[in-house]
């Protein structure tokens, strides 16, 4: 069964699908099960993967860890997501650029965030606020 917002990796080509409709199929890429990732919230070089969070008068800034990370040819930051009053929202980042994303959103004290990340080498990452 997959549920709305997982993010799965095919092990074989690399491929990363969003789940946009929750159902109780399996996603396969390349004949196999593709794998479900985890969202880490802490591990080892979490001070350089953790979103930070920083709302802002124009919306929410997206800032991914209290340590910069890295955005090298080989170890970058392929998109930093927000997820708040159920709709996604994107941007995706190459390497050279900066590790953040600014989203123009209204929110209110009430409105729940998660900001999610993905690294090429160290894959998902979370926060919610």
């Amino acid at each position: 069964m997959v549920e709305l917002n997982q993010i799965y990796k095919c092990s074989i080509c690399g491929n990363i699908v969003e789940i946009t409709h929750a159902s109780a199929g399996q996603l396969v890429c390349c004949g196999k099960p593709m794998e479900l990732l985890v969202e880490k919230t802490q591990d080892v070089g979490a001070e350089k993967h953790v979103p930070v969070i920083e709302k802002t008068r124009g919306g929410i800034k997206v800032k991914i860890g209290s340590v910069p990370h890295p955005m090298e040819e080989t170890h970058y930051i392929e998109f930093i997501e927000l997820l708040a009053d159920e709709k996604v929202y994107r941007q995706y980042l190459k390497p050279g650029q900066a590790p953040e994303a600014e989203f123009k959103i209204k929110t209110t004290k009430n409105t729940k965030i998660t900001a999610r990340e993905y690294c090429n080498l160290h894959g998902l990452w979370k926060k919610d606020e």
